[in-house]
């Protein structure tokens, strides 16, 4: 039993998607899950193991930010096993020709967090998806007719920049849009040897300024659920 998860060794299953809104969690397991059981509420942090299509899945919250995302991962994988991660989430869009509700599969994830620069001795670490996983969901997309991205994200550890422009440097770098997680998702996958892959679904654009309302982006998650759902080993 693990210090903030608390669930039983055997009540967490090898595939998890992980989502930094704990009721997005909640939400994702009783609409798509079958004979759905909580294994934790410790902190508030939903998680959930199902039944999707057959497999067993678990779905767990996060909290917001790289280390709070941080500790949910290690313990997912060191105390539970956990083989592959899924990160569901909503992320801004750098880039004009990346629109609201695009999907967007994070090919790498850059920073602004030092936590890296800590674990690496103060040299840069650069962290990218599982390839199998990221071409797999990239031609599930296409079959879909899903409207995809595939690129380099940033993971930034302030939601509120000081400086309202600073994204101009990292969109003028290729960089498609900027969220809060995927960089210690990528970096601890890569420590324990297993598969992780970050889908986003863009919820506002910092270059047209466009938002989608709370209902919109109830509606437009689900197609990344549908195509995270449909890469379950």
């Amino acid at each position: 039993m693990s210090f903030h998860i608390g669930a039983q060794k055997d009540q967490i299953a090898d595939t998890v998607f992980i989502s930094g809104d704990p009721l997005r969690a909640k939400f994702m397991a009783f609409k798509y899950l079958e004979n759905v059981q909580c294994y934790s509420e410790v902190r508030g942090m939903y998680g959930y193991t199902g039944q999707y299509q057959g497999k067993r899945v678990s779905i767990q919250g996060t909290g917001m930010g790289l280390p709070s995302t941080s500790i949910y991962v290690n313990e997912l994988i060191r105390d539970y096993g956990v083989k592959t991660l899924f990160r569901i989430g909503s992320c801004g869009s750098f880039q004009p020709d990346v629109k609201l509700r695009d999907l967007v599969l994070a090919m790498s994830a850059s920073t602004d967090s030092n936590m890296n620069k800590m674990t690496f001795e103060g040299m840069d670490y650069a962290p990218s998806a599982n390839f199998d996983l990221l071409v797999g969901a990239y031609q599930k997309a296409k079959e879909l007719k899903l409207p995809i991205k595939v690129g380099p994200i940033l993971s930034t550890d302030l939601f509120y920049q000081e400086n309202p422009d600073s994204w101009k440097l990292w969109a003028r770098y290729g960089v498609l849009a900027v969220e809060m997680e995927s960089n210690c998702i990528y970096t601890l996958a890569a420590k324990y040897g297993v598969k992780s892959l970050t889908f986003l679904t863009v919820s506002d654009s910092l270059v047209t300024k466009e938002s989608l309302s709370n209902q919109d982006r109830e509606s437009s998650f689900d197609d990344m659920m549908t195509l995270a759902l449909s890469m379950v080993p």
